[in-house]
């Protein structure tokens, strides 16, 4: 019996506020969103970095070469913008130069932490949490169970709150992995929605999508 995710973690030292995770859709767009409500407070944000990627992307077709993509410049923008297409590393380290702040990724089946922009001496920094197939945001409330309109989403890259912080959602995501809140895209198992084949982890459902062009995925 696997133990209960934690709702919240509390901050050392912080006077009550707490570290927590706030969800965003499973639409294909969680990435984006995501990112929207811990740098802009939006949920609905996908749209428009989707189209900031690209642009981004398509102005630079030496940095953002076919090898670094894994595809053509042009065809990546087309991909990019659709919104049935998942974000990744690729589109976590664009924003991050876009918004110019450090982005915290928080992976709960590894407990490990990715942080885009780390080198670019960027002054502020926020957090997601990655389940392995959906990203949510994490915020620091005042108390638990405090309303989002007063969430913290950005804070100091350096010193000891950002430490605390820091401490406090290392801690919410070792807490998630106990409680196996992720999905282990290597050993999954997937039904084509559109031939409905099987297929076992993240590798053989990118080999099915690549021979028959379906995009469609459901866990089973």
């Amino acid at each position: 019996m696997h133990a209960a995710p934690p709702a919240s973690v509390a901050v050392p030292g912080g006077s009550g506020s707490v570290v927590v995770r706030r969800v965003v859709a499973s639409d294909n767009s969680c990435l984006f969103n995501a990112v929207g409500y811990v740098v802009e407070r939006s949920r609905d944000k996908a749209s428009h970095l989707r189209r900031v990627i690209a642009e981004t992307v398509a102005g630079d077709p030496e940095e953002y070469s076919e090898a670094f993509l894994g595809k053509p410049n042009k065809e990546y923008c087309a991909w990019i913008k659709d919104p049935q297409k998942w974000g990744g590393a690729i589109e976590l380290s664009i924003l991050s130069r876009y918004f110019g702040r450090e982005i915290a990724a928080y992976d709960v089946q590894t407990k490990r932490c990715d942080v885009y922009g780390q080198d670019a001496g960027y002054e502020e920094r926020v957090m997601l949490i990655y389940d392995g197939l959906h990203y949510d945001a994490l915020a620091v409330a005042a108390f638990e169970g405090a309303p989002e309109d007063v969430d913290i989403t950005m804070f100091d890259t350096h010193g000891s709150e950002a430490d605390s912080i820091g401490r406090a959602a290392a801690e919410l995501v070792a807490k998630s992995h106990e409680a196996r809140q992720f999905t282990d895209t290597a050993n999954f198992t997937l039904r084509c929605g559109v031939c409905q084949l099987g297929v076992k982890g993240e590798k053989e459902a990118l080999e099915h999508a690549k021979a028959t062009g379906h995009q469609n995925f459901g866990e089973y």
